[in-house]
């Protein structure tokens, strides 16, 4: 029988040498879940890519060129929401339940007053963002309208990854994974009627005519959008309503304490500004790609949604080891930690390493997926084979970041991935996109990321990353 987490945690607390035989299977019993969590997103990124590719690479180059841009924004969030997260994680790994319940009551307000101020932010940019990345004028009009739609539901999509985050730390997994497979589902049903105009359709040998709202790329940032306030407010019934460590309907205060303050500066200052790195580092990216032209465009569009099916598996595994090591690091169980991290991180690359194998034999085929334009999928197949050996060395530095994270050490994830983005990758990038096209631009990014992951790894076998100590 696998532990859970909680019991797992008790033991720790009480010094117990506990076999690596159990360890592994709690890695996996939270990995498994987090990795079909991540994989139900990129359906989702899919989905839109794919019923709207299918329009044209116009369609699809208005939503790639501001496609950055929303992983820019959400970002920021997402490092704000994921200190909260390792809060909670460190405090039950403490025994602290009434102060992971006090974080929980905090992340609410600060849900509600970011995730307004980042939808009002998006709202009002999104007529000029497509121009200042450079957008041809034909795509300006459809990537604002799916900028504006999708920052407006942001509230809730926050509140969404926020709450699945705080119920994987608690040993939960297996709920947001199930969430998200709803939300996917809503995604698709959304994005089939408001994409496609009235038609008819075969259906058992016959004709059914189908009502359709015809609205095209604002169609799938309208379903992507209804479908992640429905998910975002049913992680928050769950939590409302379920007993448990962070049952708020126990007493408590919604008072905003200094010590959550301190740890958000701490723990999530740091990984906002690590998102924003990353993710500005993207805008400048899409900048340098589109001047190569649409054809570039879209095929590094559906290119980056086509990776995602590589890295999900990283993403998810990075998730498990922000649960485990925050709560190792709060029963003071360095020995743990370290356990958990290079456990963690070597299922990464390996996962990695085989994915990176699919995605060389498979390219076309994912390409395919998207879009039936010949050019598109001939470019994007052949950037995704160079990508393709970088997937080993990616899975570490992401799954490495996690384990850094969950021990507060999120300045050195920062710092890491700001040499390596904006040193390495955009300089790169910069030189050779207008000598080998998107070719260049792709192949500098497989150099960078070889370089990141094998930068992580060091900084994890140093093992200063533990030094920083619980938080608050």
């Amino acid at each position: 029988m696998t532990l859970s987490l909680e019991q797992l945690s008790s033991r720790m607390r009480r010094g117990e040498d506990i076999p690596l035989r159990e360890t592994a299977q709690v890695v996996l019993a939270l990995s498994v879940p987090s990795i079909l969590q991540q994989m139900v997103v990129t359906a989702m990124e899919y989905i839109d890519a794919a019923m709207v590719g299918h329009i044209g690479a116009e369609a699809t180059a208005a939503i790639g060129i501001v496609s950055s841009s929303t992983w820019l924004l959400h970002g920021i969030l997402v490092g704000l929401y994921t200190a909260f997260s390792i809060q909670i994680a460190q405090y039950l790994g403490a025994d602290r339940q009434a102060d992971a319940r006090g974080v929980l009551r905090q992340a609410m307000l600060f849900n509600l007053i970011l995730g307004l101020a980042a939808a009002g932010f998006g709202i009002g940019i999104s007529r000029f963002l497509p121009g200042w990345l450079g957008a041809d004028l034909s795509l300006q009009a459809n990537a604002s309208a799916y900028f504006a739609i999708w920052s407006a539901a942001l509230p809730f999509t926050m509140a969404m990854g926020m709450y699945a985050a705080m119920l994987r730390a608690t040993g939960d997994a297996l709920t947001p994974g199930l969430i998200s497979v709803f939300v996917c589902g809503l995604d698709v049903v959304f994005n089939f009627f408001l994409i496609n105009p009235t038609r008819t359709l075969p259906l058992f040998g016959t004709r059914v005519t189908v009502w359709g709202a015809g609205l095209g790329v604002p169609g799938a940032a309208l379903g992507t959008a209804l479908s992640n306030v429905i998910g975002g407010l049913l992680a928050l019934a769950i939590l409302l309503l379920r007993d448990g460590p962070l049952c708020i309907r126990k007493p408590g205060s919604w008072k905003i304490t200094r010590a959550c303050l301190l740890n958000l500066w701490r723990v999530g200052a740091p990984l906002a500004a690590e998102r924003a790195a990353l993710s500005s580092a993207q805008v400048v990216l899409v900048r340098i790609v589109s001047g190569l032209g649409t054809v570039a465009i879209a095929a590094n569009s559906l290119g980056v949604s086509a990776e995602g099916l590589c890295y999900m598996a990283g993403y998810g595994i990075q998730d498990a080891a922000i649960a485990l090591i925050g709560q190792a690091v709060g029963a003071n169980r360095k020995d743990m930690a370290k356990r958990f991290a290079w456990l963690c991180t070597g299922i990464g690359i390996g996962i990695m390493a085989l994915s990176g194998m699919g995605l060389w034999v498979f390219a076309p085929a994912l390409m395919g997926i998207f879009t039936a334009d010949a050019a598109v999928i001939a470019l994007g197949a052949r950037v995704l084979r160079i990508e393709a050996f970088a997937e080993p060395m990616f899975g570490a530095s992401i799954v490495a970041s996690g384990a850094m994270q969950g021990a507060g050490d999120s300045t050195a994830c920062f710092v890491l991935n700001l040499v390596s983005m904006w040193g390495i990758r955009l300089t790169l990038a910069s030189f050779f996109a207008p000598r080998f096209g998107l070719a260049g631009v792709w192949g500098s990014m497989c150099c960078e990321l070889c370089i990141r992951g094998l930068l992580f790894l060091f900084r994890l076998a140093r093992g200063k990353w533990l030094e920083k100590g619980a938080l608050t």
